[in-house]
């Protein structure tokens, strides 16, 4: 198989101008979000000189930290996440700050303990009133943390507030309206960030780039030359120290409602207006109106029992820590979604997801239709594709494959690839990750990729009834794919079934 690579004219990451000074606060600044994402995402806009200046991220949770003990521990992240350097590293860490509080304290005690820090940063650095609050706790304590902000006065100010929300927005339609309506009762719906860090990744952004800035692919893009779309969100590993909240929301709430159905709209999109927040918001939404909700037909379930990851062994998911012993969680979906509208009539988008598969992967599979009469004889037609991936991890980047004549004296037809891929076309062999942008538009301003509330609404009701039909309808086969294999063979047989089969490059 033949690999060649796409040149470029131009290397390196573009240039960027800072956004506006303000103050980030981060609330579960002690936890594991924060630790693996958030400040490394920090330290990555600062090394491309990127952040806000003046700019400082106050740190908000229970442990009884100094700011010395919170930069040394964040310090270690870093070091474990990103390509440290210790120029940056010193001249970043004077930006952190941390305050000791619980969530659930009196408005006029830690919370009032917290807007006095942020004041006195404020006046220290010469930062304008601008805040951004960002809510890296388990979601039970969002609705807590917005009354408090409120009642404490946090919200108010001079300049702006710009309120980070983490998945999952809610448990259900239900409970994502109900937040919602907490939400909108002490922010606008322009000062909501709902973030989804796959959109914040460059290969979706460029899946629109690609689309719709080449004339050579934006005509077929649809049901008369598009076969199917596989979307597949792959995690080598399990679910670590989060038992606790996986038990409680099974793969379809953290995965599917949220992930998968970004990227499908990502794919089936309608040109937008222009590339802005409102344009692009209201394409997305139209995607999924346009998506049948789900059914126990279209969909399979399952849970994943001890094997050998790569090559370590893997203990099952009933055996992981504090999971219960005949937990019936779903660790694994893989369904097959339709689009009602006339672009993709009749093309199905098969999703999938799941934990303790063979290795890390996410890519958008993009196959066309078999050329309608192949001239060449019976035994060249058979095994050769046209397919076009976007992967977002590892790797990123675009990859198609397609049919050429090996070389020789006789015609021998093989499938090929052609690449474009960041780490050699641009030479940025580690780009900032997805988080540093997204965490970068919420200071600019910028919502374009980031979820409205009837855009979460109706992704709520495409899973809804599955959801509410596997909860009712315990499965019997649990566990019932080995940890390092693609899943259950119902997945497989959910694509045989229509002639289809799973790929990943």
């Amino acid at each position: 198989m033949t690999r060649n690579t796409i040149e470029t004219r131009t290397v390196g990451l573009s240039n960027r101008t800072a956004a506006e000074p303000c103050i980030l606060v981060i609330f579960g600044a002690s936890g594991d979000l924060t630790h693996r994402e958030l400040i490394p995402a920090l330290y990555e806009l600062a090394h491309q000189e990127l952040l806000p200046a003046p700019f400082a991220m106050v740190g908000f949770a229970r442990s009884g930290w100094s700011d010395d003990d919170f930069r040394e521990r964040m310090r270690d992240a870093v070091q474990r996440e990103c390509t440290f350097d210790e120029k940056t590293w010193r001249a970043f860490s004077r930006q952190l700050f941390f305050v000791p509080g619980d969530f659930n304290a009196p408005a006029d005690g830690d919370y009032a303990a917290l807007q006095e820090r942020i004041a006195s940063v404020r006046a220290d650095i010469g930062a304008p009133d601008n805040v951004m609050f960002h809510l890296a706790t388990p979601p039970t304590f969002f609705p807590t943390i917005v009354d408090k902000l409120e009642a404490s006065g946090l919200t108010k100010g001079e300049g702006w507030r710009r309120l980070v929300i983490e998945k999952p927005f809610g448990e259900d339609e239900r409970t994502a309206r109900a937040l919602d309506q907490t939400l909108r009762s002490v922010f606008a719906e322009e000062q909501i960030y709902r973030i989804d860090h796959f959109l914040g990744k460059e290969t979706v952004q460029n899946m629109l780039v690609f689309r719709f800035a080449n004339p050579s692919f934006e005509p077929i893009w649809n049901r008369n030359f598009i076969d199917h779309v596989q979307i597949t969100v792959a995690e080598d590993i399990g679910i670590g120290t989060r038992a606790g909240f996986y038990e409680k929301t099974g793969v379809v709430r953290d995965m599917m409602q949220n992930h998968l159905l970004s990227l499908l709209c990502m794919t089936a999109i309608e040109p937008p207006l222009r590339f802005n927040g409102p344009a692009l918001r209201d394409e997305t939404v139209k995607v999924l109106e346009a998506v049948e909700p789900l059914g126990p037909d279209r969909a399979v379930r399952g849970q994943y029992a001890a094997g050998t990851v790569g090559d370590a062994p893997a203990r099952g998911y009933r055996e992981e820590d504090r999971v219960a012993s005949d937990s019936v969680t779903p660790t694994f979906v893989a369904a097959k979604l339709t689009i009602d509208n006339w672009r993709w009539a009749g093309v199905p988008f098969y999703l999938r997801t799941g934990k303790r598969m063979p290795r890390k992967l996410t890519e958008v599979a993009i196959h066309f239709k078999a050329t309608p009469h192949l001239m060449f004889p019976q035994e060249h037609r058979d095994g050769h594709s046209n397919m076009l991936t976007f992967r977002l991890q590892p790797e990123e980047g675009i990859v198609q494959t397609f049919a050429a004549k090996q070389p020789g004296p006789t015609l021998r037809i093989e499938n090929v690839r052609s690449s474009f891929l960041y780490a050699s076309a641009f030479g940025v062999t580690e780009p900032p990750r997805a988080y540093a942008w997204l965490l970068l538009d919420v200071m600019e301003g910028d919502q374009t990729l980031f979820a409205r509330a009837d855009w979460i609404d109706r992704a709520w009701q495409i899973v809804d009834p599955l959801i509410a039909t596997w909860e009712a309808d315990a499965p019997a086969d649990f566990p019932n794919y080995t940890a390092g294999s693609w899943g259950p063979a119902a997945a497989d047989a959910l694509l045989q079934k229509d002639g289809r089969e799973w790929t990943v490059i």
